[in-house]
């Protein structure tokens, strides 16, 4: 049944909550940044797409849910006729999960579309894929978690692998002496200087990597430029949690060439707090655990076209990394990385990190 109303919306955002209350790796978002992504007028993915949810109901209590998603900044750049789905949970049932998929599927129809692309939540900006190997260990901040019986359900109905996403891990305290003194000798050579972010001028920041951020992605598998909207919007709700040591931006002459992040993983503690809610008790548990917390993800770390495998990327994630260890954070995850992306992976790998777990991006004729 499609959700049509508040009443449906809070079911849809409940229904996570209840269908995973055992699962003991499961990280239970806060509710309130749910409702904030499903949200025209909050969230400024609506300014270019439609998201249309379902739920699936037996004997009055909900047994699954699904949201068919239409993207019109992924077709201005690549014009096909790909839609998307995404938030997609479900009890064990393949009878369950196929009817969510035909309610996708059927919508998706209806706007001309004849591929279903996901999982994405909403897009392949936000958190996407389908956890394939790794169950064995939590989801960092901003990945995805699902069961084992995910995989299975998405096979039977018909969805093949379009691409899949690696996520690696290292931990230590830093990269190999070896690659970061062939950077150093780069970077002096080629004039570049690193700096950490400057919070008093946010704002300015955030523009000036705006640009960057896209140039640096754009010839990647499913790559849609986040719109100024989209970007303001990611930093704002970064801006708590992030810590200026930690972000890193490489600059030639004043203009920048690199850019890397990495942030706390508040999964750690929100993994503490099962309501996702932050009162009457949630921010406090929040806020004690956050106080354990040694974990951090590199999200993003990119440079302009003509410095790639210059040694500015080894460069900026020394910085991170050593910048993380100093304030507590010993554990990083690198990535999502494209499968076939062997650059990017063979940088890492030299750096230290190692393969952990596999996300995948599904696609189904419709």
């Amino acid at each position: 049944m499609p959700v049509t109303d508040g009443r449906g919306l809070n079911r849809f955002i409940d229904y996570p909550y209840v269908l995973h209350r055992t699962d003991p790796l499961w990280v239970p978002p806060l509710r309130r940044d749910v409702r904030t992504i499903l949200t025209p007028g909050k969230n400024p993915f609506f300014d270019h797409g439609e998201i249309r949810c379902f739920l699936a109901m037996r004997d009055g209590r909900t047994v699954g849910r699904i949201a068919a998603i239409r993207n019109d900044e992924h077709q201005r750049v690549y014009h096909d006729k790909v839609g998307f789905y995404g938030f997609f949970e479900s009890i064990d049932d393949r009878a369950v999960a196929s009817a969510l998929f035909d309610a996708a599927a059927a919508w998706l129809r209806t706007r001309g579309f004849d591929t279903m692309r996901g999982p994405m939540n909403p897009s392949i900006n936000d958190e996407c894929g389908l956890l394939v190997d790794g169950f064995d260990t939590p989801p960092v901040i901003l990945m995805t978690h699902n069961p084992r019986y995910y995989v299975p359900l998405h096979e039977h109905y018909g969805f093949v692998k379009a691409k899949d996403l690696i996520a690696y891990e290292g931990a230590g305290s830093g990269p190999p002496e070896r690659i970061v003194r062939a950077a150093r000798l780069l970077a002096e050579r080629k004039g570049i200087t690193l700096r950490r972010l400057d919070m008093k001028r946010f704002h300015e920041e955030v523009e000036l990597v705006k640009d960057l951020f896209n140039r640096a992605w754009e010839q990647n598998w499913g790559f849609v430029p986040m719109t100024d909207a989209e970007l303001e919007f990611l930093a704002q709700q970064l801006k708590p949690i992030i810590i200026p040591d930690m972000v890193c931006i490489a600059e030639l002459k004043g203009r920048v060439v690199g850019f890397g992040i990495a942030i706390p993983d508040m999964n750690v503690p929100l993994r503490h707090n099962r309501s996702g809610r932050l009162f009457p008790f949630g921010l406090l548990r929040i806020l004690w655990h956050s106080r354990k917390n040694h974990r951090a993800r590199i999200p993003l770390l990119g440079t302009v076209k003509e410095f790639r495998g210059r040694g500015v990327d080894a460069l900026m994630y020394h910085w991170i990394w050593t910048k993380s260890v100093a304030h507590g954070y010993w554990w990083g995850e690198a990535g999502w990385f494209l499968e076939d992306n062997f650059a990017i992976i063979n940088s890492a790998r030299h750096l230290g990190f190692h393969p952990y777990k596999t996300y995948r991006i599904y696609d189904k004729p419709l």
